[in-house]
């Protein structure tokens, strides 16, 4: 029976948002925020950028010694067999991945300048694909960017080929945020019975129907008989006017009218109680508030103010809340200290260190070990230029060795 999977791009779309970005302690504490989320797959960088190598292999080896598991960390690379070269050179313990191409004629013309042919681009993307197989991957999506200003018989040539090379997923990418849940469902209809191939679904907000756009596509590649993979971001952070909310999608699937059906079945691992404190992190990394307004995480998204509603829902919350408040794990009181605070910074000495650790119930072996986790912390501030959380604190403390190699940048 096909089933509806999310593959999270918050690490890769997420931190290409103009003005916005991750540090890459920031990155590897969204990995874990998305794995006991229950998230599938984490599109967790670009292995051919320099500075991520680091970062990336340092998160593959925490996925391979079981810390960041079961979670999938994927990469992603423009469809070329030079980039998968690169790739693998310099992160070679990659699994999984996404390649990528743009296939609309609007894209052949404006970005290729003409330089490149429907053939040409089928060939450079096939020839890819064998590549990243040649050389160890276990998973591959190709991504036909801008598909839904692409004609729908050349996505089914261009997926039908990715698949005969190897690839496992066909990624619709609705980069411009164009299609509407009209079309994007007649479309994937017709793109996953004739290809019977795993839809991944990769939609933008442009006209504010990147979670709707989503869904619709979900419903459509069920319908044809295929398994699917929503890309999310999380606080649907991402490009211009962002990408599908993570949260809003996740409560679709399970609350929607006409969504509820055995027939439309959500990965049974996601846990949508870690939500809350999943948001609040990405707003406090990204530096960019929840908005009061935001489906399930929002300030206001279970509060009242009208007589009527209150009295209503204080009556039964069904009659004004279509969900609980603690199926997101919100409910527990926030404590926030107003009196003194010692706080692990760039320039903190080993006194103030100890005390910030002995409230996380955190002990070293030995000064040895402490001063050595004080300065992997420090680095961590001068990398974050911002507080370090607790989660990231405890994080330094288990995983030195993994954590030196993701705070060295190496130019």
């Amino acid at each position: 029976m096909p089933k509806i999977y999310l593959l999270d791009v918050t690490n890769r779309d997420g931190v290409q948002t103009a003005r916005l970005g991750l540090a890459k302690i920031e990155k590897t504490m969204i990995n874990f925020f998305l794995n006991e989320m229950g998230i599938y797959q984490s599109e967790f960088g670009f292995p051919t950028t320099r500075h991520e190598t680091n970062y990336l292999n340092a998160n593959l080896e925490l996925h391979n010694m079981g810390v960041l598991s079961p979670i999938r960390l994927s990469g992603w690379l423009r469809a070329t067999k030079s980039d998968v070269e690169l790739a693998y050179k310099m992160v070679p313990q990659l699994k999984y991945l996404n390649l990528s191409i743009s296939t609309s004629d609007q894209m052949l013309q404006g970005k290729f300048q003409g330089r490149m042919t429907r053939e040409q681009l089928l060939d450079t993307m096939t020839e890819a694909v064998k590549t990243a197989k040649a050389l160890g991957a276990e998973g591959i999506g190709v991504n036909a960017e801008d598909a839904s200003r692409t004609n729908v018989d050349f996505l089914i040539e261009f997926a039908l080929a990715g698949k005969e090379a190897g690839a496992e997923r066909f990624r619709y990418c609705d980069t411009l945020g164009y299609d509407s849940p009209f079309t994007i469902y007649d479309r994937i209809f017709r793109i996953a019975e004739k290809t019977k191939m795993a839809i991944e679904l990769h939609c933008h907000n442009d006209l504010g129907m990147a979670v709707a756009n989503s869904v619709a596509g979900a419903k459509a590649a069920i319908d044809a008989g295929c398994n699917v993979f929503i890309n999310t971001t999380i606080n649907g952070v991402g490009e211009r006017a962002g990408n599908a909310d993570l949260v809003s999608v996740i409560l679709a699937l399970k609350y929607a009218s006409g969504l509820d059906d055995q027939k439309y079945v959500l990965d049974e691992r996601v846990n949508l109680k870690a939500a809350w404190k999943t948001c609040k992190y990405a707003s406090y990394a990204f530096r960019v508030p929840i908005p009061i307004t935001q489906p399930g995480v929002g300030a206001n998204a279970f509060a009242h103010s009208s007589g009527i509603h209150a009295d209503g829902v204080l009556k039964d919350r069904k009659n004004y809340e279509l969900y609980d408040f603690d199926e997101l794990g919100r409910g527990e009181p926030e404590i926030i200290e107003t009196g003194r605070q010692i706080v692990v910074g760039e320039y903190s000495g080993i006194k103030g260190f100890y005390n910030v650790y002995e409230k996380l119930e955190i002990e070293f072996k030995n000064e040895e070990e402490a001063r050595e986790i004080l300065e992997l912390a420090r680095f961590a501030n001068v990398e974050k230029q911002k507080p370090l959380t607790e989660d990231e604190l405890r994080f330094i403390a288990r995983y030195p060795k993994q954590a030196k190699k993701i705070l060295t940048l190496t130019p």
